[in-house]
């Protein structure tokens, strides 16, 4: 499929799914991609404990992972799996965290690993917590939306921290079927704003953003020059 003009974006509700939109014209080969309209048996989305520990360690450099408390997703939720003793939490999320109209939403090979630091601990992993809670329930996607906003209403669910951000930095990711792990980014959360406040989205910036005003939430991604192991990220879009 030819690309007549793409960039990153993320799609909402999900701070670690990103994904590459087409913004030019789609070919018409696009109907035969691999579409995912159901929840596919809970065992696609698992794991093994050891490797899940691993892949969600890879998303920061060692110096923050090594000692970060880390959570793997089991049958009914996620499970503290290491303790920490930094303050930062790494995990791997699941396509079930991204926007209700993001075709990856159902796909079981989709594991996008993030390390969050305390601020982000308290006021975006409830998130991600909250839907896959409500996923792993038996909730349809319409109904995970619903309860996360309910509970967001009702302040069960914090608003987002200033100082809240993740780091996106594995080799390992799957971000989605076309792109796999894109780049090497780190993501920062702030309660709803102007991103041209931040100089996102600008003409030659390297700042990119998301504004989700049913979360409350504007996410800003900046990709960096190197994976969590030291070495070199791709440059460029691509």
């Amino acid at each position: 499929m030819k690309l007549e003009t793409f960039r990153p974006i993320v799609l909402r509700g999900f701070a670690v799914v990103v994904v590459m939109a087409v913004m030019g014209q789609i070919q018409a080969q696009d109907a035969k991609k691999t579409s995912y309209p159901s929840m596919a048996p809970l065992d696609q989305y698992l794991m093994a404990r050891d490797a899940e520990i691993a892949l969600a360690r890879s998303a920061a450099p060692d110096s923050i992972s090594k000692d970060a408390e880390i959570l793997v997703l089991g049958q009914h939720g996620y499970e503290t799996a290491v303790k920490g003793k930094n303050g930062f939490v790494c995990i791997v999320e699941r396509g079930w965290t991204a926007g209700s109209d993001d075709p990856s939403f159902w796909n079981p090979k989709l594991r996008g690993p993030l390390c969050l630091n305390a601020a982000a601990v308290r006021s975006y992993l409830p998130r991600t917590i909250k839907k896959t809670d409500l996923i792993l329930a038996g909730r349809s996607k319409a109904q995970m939306f619903e309860g996360l906003r309910a509970a967001l209403d009702k302040k069960e669910v914090p608003a987002i921290e200033p100082g809240a951000i993740c780091y996106m930095l594995s080799k390992q990711g799957y971000l989605n079927d076309q792109y796999g792990h894109w780049r090497p980014h780190m993501m920062f959360f702030a309660p709803l704003t102007e991103p041209a406040l931040w100089g996102a989205d600008l003409p030659g910036s390297p700042v990119m953003a998301l504004t989700d005003a049913e979360e409350g939430l504007t996410i800003f991604l900046v990709p960096v020059g190197q994976w969590s192991d030291g070495t070199a990220g791709p440059v460029g879009e691509h």
